[in-house]
């Protein structure tokens, strides 16, 4: 039977004895599926949710192949504008924290729907992008990719063209409607199947097949930690729920299991 979720507003409030305590000091495989929550203490602003980009704008407007098609010219400046935003980021603690834990497990592998390139600059290694990257822009014809402040240098206003094939260049991200990287969300899988913990930070758990992975690692055994400000769909998987936002709960996460040894 499935025990009671832990609910924790702090992290200061978390079990020093119990079952959950002696799975958590005894995994050895860890995997943290990282969503935009996981940005928001480093100034980047959240797609779903209240404020988020997506109340304020559509998302068939700017981040489908057809919105491309129709409109590259306000797509190519609306991610323009993004990578500008990007750029200007640094890690949070929690971006920290999470690199810091590769020195904890035996493996940790880092699974993100963010785009912005945060896991690697905190020294993360190894991080599936399920949904691409910010940080190339990619022609839409060729596939050839370059820097994306390369490209917006070049032109911030409209695409600029392939140096190879003068094909349009787009962001190097997956829009709605298109396929994940080959070979990436199947990796995922395989790391959150085997994970004697799985940390689901910052998602709203609504997209998929990324969401999946959370399923997939419940369904898997693993000792599944949930931290993000508001309760998701799959809360009710998590067996530890840290309320709060991720730039405070991680840390505290990662303070709690220093205690465990």
């Amino acid at each position: 039977m499935r025990q009671a979720r832990i609910e924790s507003s702090t992290g200061l409030d978390l079990p020093t004895t119990g079952s959950m305590v002696e799975r958590a000091r005894a995994a050895r495989r860890a995997v943290v599926f990282s969503g935009a929550g996981l940005s928001k203490e480093s100034g980047l602003d959240t797609f779903r949710g209240p404020g988020g980009l997506w109340e304020r704008m559509r998302p068939e407007d700017l981040a489908t192949p057809q919105a491309f098609a129709r409109d590259p010219e306000t797509v190519w400046r609306w991610y323009a504008w993004r990578w500008q935003q990007v750029a200007g980021a640094t890690p949070n603690p929690a971006h920290r924290e999470i690199a810091r834990w590769e020195g904890r497990f035996e493996s940790l592998q880092v699974v993100t729907q963010n785009v912005d390139g945060l896991h690697l600059a905190a020294g993360s290694t190894g991080v599936l992008e399920l949904h691409g990257t910010i940080a190339f822009a990619r022609c839409s014809v060729c596939s050839r990719r370059e820097p994306m402040g390369e490209a917006v240098a070049r032109s911030a206003q409209e695409p600029p063209r392939c140096p190879a094939c003068s094909g349009c260049l787009r962001p190097d991200v997956v829009w709605f409607g298109e396929q994940l990287p080959e070979g990436v969300f199947e990796a995922a899988a395989e790391a959150s199947s085997a994970a004697h913990l799985f940390l689901t930070v910052g998602t709203s758990a609504t997209v998929y097949p990324a969401a999946g992975l959370i399923e997939i690692a419940a369904r898997s055994g693993a000792l599944v930690i949930e931290v993000n400000v508001e309760p998701t769909p799959l809360s009710d998987l998590a067996d530890v729920r840290m309320a709060g936002p991720a730039a405070e709960m991680v840390p505290a996460l990662g303070r709690w299991l220093d205690r465990l040894g």
